[in-house]
C-alpha cells in the first residue's frame, strides 16, 4: 500500500470547523464542520444548489469563506498566500472531476504524468508510478485518451488524482456520467482508494446509492452537515 506523503492512516487530514458562506442572500453553510481522518471516507449528499460544489472549492482555496476554518494536513487554507496555496494543492490534495477533464490529445500515461511533472516530481520516478497506477486501475495503453471508453478515462483521471500521492482526495460527482454498470465498478474501485493508498476520500454526489458506500454518508442540510435521513434521496 503507498502512504500519501508520511501520512498515518487515522491522522486527520481536513479539519472543517464553523464554515460560514453565503452566495449573494442566500446563506450556504451556517458554521459547516467536518473531520477527514487518512484512510476514511465522506460522502456528502443534497440537492442541486446545496453547495456541495461550493464546499470542495473551499477546501481548495478557491472561494474564501465569509468565517470559519479549513486544513488540510493540519496547514489552514483560508488566507493562505497563492503560492503556498498553489504547493499545498500540488503535494497534498488530489481532484477527480465528473467528466474526467482530461487532455484528449494526450495518451493516459501522458495525462497522469502531466500532473506529477507539474509539481516537480522526477520524470523517470513519475513515469514508473503512472505506469503502476494505471495497471492498477485497469486502464488499458491508448494513444490518445479519447479512445478510452468513459469508464477508463475516470480510472485515467484517478491515476492523475493519486500520483503525487496526495493526504486527501476530492471527488465531485464521480460517477455522474457513467452508465450504472460502470458506475458501480468505478464506485468500488474509489472507495477502495483510502485504505490502499491511505488517504482521506471526500466525495460530492447527488446519487444516495454511492454515498451509500462510504465509511460515512453526510447530507447538506440548511447549511450544515447532518446524517442522511432514513430513506432520504439526495
Amino acid at each position: 500500500m503507498s502512504t500519501a506523503h508520511g501520512t498515518d492512516t487515522g491522522k486527520p487530514v481536513l479539519e472543517i470547523a464553523g464554515l460560514t458562506h453565503s452566495l449573494g442572500a442566500r446563506e450556504l453553510f451556517t458554521g459547516l464542520s467536518l473531520s477527514l481522518r487518512a484512510g476514511e471516507s465522506v460522502a456528502v449528499t443534497g440537492p442541486s444548489g446545496s453547495g456541495k460544489s461550493t464546499l470542495l472549492s473551499c477546501v481548495l482555496g478557491l472561494i474564501a469563506p465569509d468565517a470559519g476554518s479549513v486544513k488540510v494536513t493540519g496547514t489552514e487554507v483560508v488566507g493562505l498566500r497563492p503560492g503556498r496555496l498553489a504547493a499545498l494543492r500540488a503535494r497534498s490534495v488530489g481532484m477527480v472531476f465528473q467528466f474526467g477533464e482530461l487532455l484528449p490529445e494526450l495518451s493516459p500515461l501522458d495525462n497522469v504524468l502531466l500532473a506529477a511533472l507539474l509539481a516537480r516530481t522526477g520524470r523517470h520516478d513519475a513515469r514508473e508510478r503512472a505506469r503502476t497506477l494505471l495497471d492498477e486501475l485497469g486502464v488499458p495503453p491508448a494513444v490518445t485518451s479519447e479512445e478510452l471508453s468513459g469508464g477508463e478515462r475516470q480510472r485515467t483521471a484517478v491515476a492523475r488524482a493519486l500520483i503525487n500521492e496526495p493526504a486527501l482526495l476530492l471527488a465531485d460527482e464521480p460517477t455522474g456520467a457513467l452508465d450504472t454498470e460502470t458506475r458501480d465498478r468505478t464506485a468500488e474501485m474509489l472507495f477502495g482508494l483510502p485504505r490502499r493508498h491511505a488517504c482521506g476520500l471526500l466525495v460530492v454526489t447527488h446519487d444516495a446509492g454511492i454515498a451509500a458506500r462510504a465509511d460515512r454518508a453526510l447530507r447538506l442540510d440548511e447549511g450544515v452537515l447532518k446524517p442522511p435521513a432514513s430513506g432520504a434521496s439526495a
